[in-house]
């Protein structure tokens, strides 16, 4: 998992090279997986691999979701508020999971924050996604994650370039 971690990165840019369907399966048992609080299980994927969804999906906010027109695959992390108090941190445990899950699987990531984000002066961006892929009132998305084959090289963040400073033991120091 160390691994994972070290050479983990986020990619804005794929290869339109179609994710295998076997890929697709781990990464689908990945997110059913992700741990919840109390197992109450709140989150809902849609996984999307149309394109011309995907270009919608480009433009769900004004800025950080450009991304998403070069991707094969974007994972909708959906979630109801009415079943768990913290979908939020559900939703979010959800979205690393399917990262990491990527990453061993040879695909690389990126994550796209909606939750709180506009769409335009009216609408939010949570909800025009929602509406996009059709789920139903009272779902919330909180993020979407692209997924593919990376078309850049980017290069892991070296040691020496994590804050230490920011561990703490035993107290806050």
């Amino acid at each position: 998992m160390i691994d994972l971690l070290r050479q983990r990165r986020s990619v804005r840019k794929f290869k339109q090279q179609p994710i295998e369907d076997e890929k697709l399966t781990q990464l689908s048992e990945a997110l059913l997986r992700a741990p919840t609080s109390r197992n109450q299980q709140p989150c809902e994927f849609v996984l999307v691999d149309n394109p011309d969804t995907l270009i919608k999906l480009s433009a769900a906010k004004p800025h950080g979701a450009s991304f998403f027109t070069s991707a094969p695959l974007a994972v909708v992390i959906a979630a109801n508020p009415e079943i768990s108090d913290v979908w939020i941190e559900d939703s979010a445990i959800a979205a690393i999971v399917v990262q990491l899950a990527a990453e061993e699987l040879g695909l690389k990531s990126c994550w796209a924050q909606l939750r709180l984000r506009p769409h335009d002066e009216l609408n939010r961006a949570s909800d025009f996604v929602r509406q996009l892929v059709g789920l139903p009132v009272g779902m919330e998305v909180a993020m979407v994650i692209a997924i593919g084959y990376p078309a850049e090289e980017t290069s892991a963040h070296p040691r020496d370039s994590l804050r230490d400073e920011k561990i703490h033991h035993n107290k806050f120091s």
